[in-house]
């Protein structure tokens, strides 16, 4: 009899059997509010109605188009619409299924549009569990113990954590860029450096948003030295911290975008973005698969812009993340146990440390298992687990960021009890 992986642990008790809006369903019937969205999938919610009826009307005219055999409309409708909302000058396209696959094809690009070896990524950095993007991810020695040697030609410096350092925001940009100044001087010259790889907020590595002088200052040096400045916006992209692109909150503009998640609201889709200068840089039979761009994902991303634009989900994030931001520090001030706040947009967590600033990775796991029993479902991050994020669907409403606020309230009071 065969099973699934026991290495697949779920982080809630939750056998799911439908989705609608901000909600799953269980097999008994019971309603959860669903605070992790597939961790940042389902930004359009569970089976919005539009993406349903996109995803049905794709599935009964084509289904796959192998994209370098033939080309079908719904990718070339995509491509034409993502250039409304790519910043400006990202006007190639190269179309994958999963965040990993992205990162991947952004490493192979710069290194061919450079000729240069060196990547250089942020400590608690997470960019997916593939050979190469492994060997970029810091959030946490799971995502690559046990497999070495990964990739060669990485360096690793400081992200601007003013909590774990117990620094202002300023002084932790201050010390990451001189930092890499450091490294750009040792371990990787910038002559040998093809990119920069960064989210504009840590991830897995305990959502922390980027200070915008911190990616200013990579976009600076990056310029300086000839070198591309790629912004992983994976979890970040499609509304999440209240703008279109995290990145935006900053200003730059990137070399290379890599998106995915809230793509096509649930169905398998990436992609990175260039200038097609740029772009024309990668070497020939470099970019291709077998499902990348796939007919019936392409027809929902187009359903989930015009979703995202219709129903102001990209506002409705920025409003209703200070909202939610308001609320879990109110919740934080009385429960000492949470020693920080922070986030973007509908992108928000709380960090639970000890009384002498240590990470205290139990406090977290016992709220977030005592939120899931109140019927709120959220998702733990941070290189020790003791952040619990709040990753809501871009359609959640005030009423609902105020059921969420109460359950969570509940929750952090039971088990700190």
């Amino acid at each position: 009899m065969a099973q699934l992986s026991p290495l697949l642990k779920q982080a809630t008790p939750v056998l799911a059997e439908r989705g609608e809006g901000v909600y799953l369903y269980d097999a008994d019937g019971r309603r959860h509010l669903d605070f992790t969205a597939g961790i940042g999938v389902t930004n359009t919610g569970h089976c919005h109605p539009r993406v349903v009826e996109a995803a049905r009307e794709q599935v009964g005219t084509l289904i796959h188009g192998q994209y370098t055999t033939v080309m079908h409309r719904p990718l070339l409708r995509l491509v034409e619409a993502l250039g409304d909302v790519l910043p400006d000058g990202l006007d190639s396209l190269f179309f994958l299924n999963s965040g990993s696959e992205a990162v991947e094809a952004s490493i192979r690009l710069a290194r061919h549009a450079t000729g240069r070896q060196n990547i250089v990524v942020f400590h608690g950095s997470f960019h997916g569990r593939t050979m190469g993007a492994a060997a970029l991810t810091t959030a946490g020695t799971k995502f690559r113990a046990g497999i070495g040697p990964v990739m060669p030609g990485v360096a690793v410096t400081p992200f601007p954590q003013a909590y774990r350092y117990g620094w202002d925001e300023d002084e932790a940009t201050r010390f990451a860029l001189r930092e890499l100044d450091y490294a750009l001087a040792t371990s990787s010259p910038a002559s040998d450096t093809a990119a920069f790889v960064v989210e504009p907020v840590l991830g897995e590595g305990g959502y922390i948003p980027a200070p915008p002088a911190f990616l200013e200052g990579l976009r600076e040096r990056a310029d300086r030295h000839g070198i591309l400045l790629i912004v992983d916006e994976v979890q970040t992209g499609y509304g999440r911290t209240g703008r279109f692109w995290g990145h935006q909150h900053s200003g730059i503009s990137p070399d290379v975008l890599i998106t995915a998640k809230g793509l096509a609201s649930g169905f398998p889709l990436s992609a990175i973005a260039a200038p097609a200068a740029l772009m024309e840089k990668a070497w020939p039979g470099s970019q291709g698969g077998t499902y990348g761009g796939n007919a019936v994902a392409c027809a929902a991303a187009l359903a989930t812009l015009e979703v995202i634009r219709d129903e102001n989900l990209v506002e409705n994030a920025a409003v209703l993340g200070v909202r939610l931001n308001e609320g879990l520090r109110k919740v934080a001030a009385d429960h000492p146990e949470i020693g920080d706040v922070r986030g973007l947009g509908l992108m928000q967590a709380c960090e639970f440390s000890t009384p002498d600033g240590e990470p205290d990775t139990a406090a977290a796991q016992r709220a977030h298992r005592a939120a899931a029993e109140q019927g709120l479902l959220l998702l733990t991050c941070g290189a020790f687990g003791n952040v619990v994020r709040m990753i809501p669907p871009l359609v959640v409403d005030a009423s609902q960021i105020d059921d969420a606020l109460a359950l969570w309230s509940a929750a952090v009071a039971g088990a700190a009890g």
